[in-house]
């Protein structure tokens, strides 16, 4: 009982409940308020960490499809590179020539081969393209210097045959095609220092000579044009 108190008097007794009452629900309120304080920071601990664990996640989710791409992307250039590789194998039947000369030449030159595969040429070379006429020997052999493919072919060879290579000259760069008399075989493939002979443009190796030496390792000036030369005809 605090000091001065009267117990007789009813309203003093009365007062000093109220002010007890008071201290009580203050102190209360305070638990109540440090409860709620603690409650919320674990809330908010949880609420961080449950976060935290969706970060990683999603990190780990990002990191995998990284991998996944890599492993993905490092497979496709193998694949390519394979295939690449086989696109470039020569074709059975394909002669190689060795030490084939090379050097400008204003005068008619004697080729060993027929059709040449290389040697001294002329200072221009033959656009790349089809023709439907015979194109000077000196001419297109600089055409093969600069890595193309020529093909030649009998003039009395079936005109759908004709046809087929005039579209494989047409669909790419760096194909000469032209009639050549006096051809060893219906359809001759020449780049330089190679060639194949063939019986019909049909001939699924001549696709796959052009694979192989159109710009191909073979090639003396790789990259050089095939256009800007001379499209006369014999």
């Amino acid at each position: 009982m605090p000091f001065g108190i009267d117990l007789g008097d009813p309203e003093a007794v009365d007062h000093e409940r109220e002010v007890t009452s008071v201290g009580d629900d203050t102190q209360v309120g305070r638990t109540e308020r440090r409860s709620n304080a603690v409650r919320g920071r674990r809330q908010e601990r949880r609420r961080l960490a449950e976060q935290r664990r969706r970060q990683q996640l999603r990190n780990r989710l990002g990191l995998a499809i990284i991998a996944a791409l890599v492993v993905a992307g490092v497979g496709y250039g193998l694949f390519s590179y394979v295939q690449g590789q086989r696109d470039r194998e020569a074709p059975a039947g394909v002669q190689t020539f060795a030490d084939v000369p090379r050097g400008h030449t204003q005068n008619p030159v004697s080729y060993p081969q027929t059709p040449p595969v290389g040697g001294e040429h002329s200072p221009v070379w033959q656009n790349c393209g089809f023709y439907a006429k015979p194109v000077a020997n000196e001419n297109a052999v600089h055409s093969l210097e600069h890595g193309a493919v020529w093909i030649t072919y009998r003039p009395d060879l079936p005109g759908d045959q004709i046809d087929t290579l005039r579209k494989l000259a047409d669909g790419q760069t760096h194909v000469l095609v032209s009639p050549y008399p006096d051809l060893p075989a219906p359809v001759v493939a020449s780049a330089w220092g190679r060639q194949l002979t063939l019986d019909s443009a049909s001939d699924s190796r001549l696709d796959q000579f052009v694979r192989a030496f159109r710009q191909g390792p073979q090639t003396p000036e790789p990259g050089a044009s095939c256009t800007g030369g001379t499209s006369a005809t014999r």
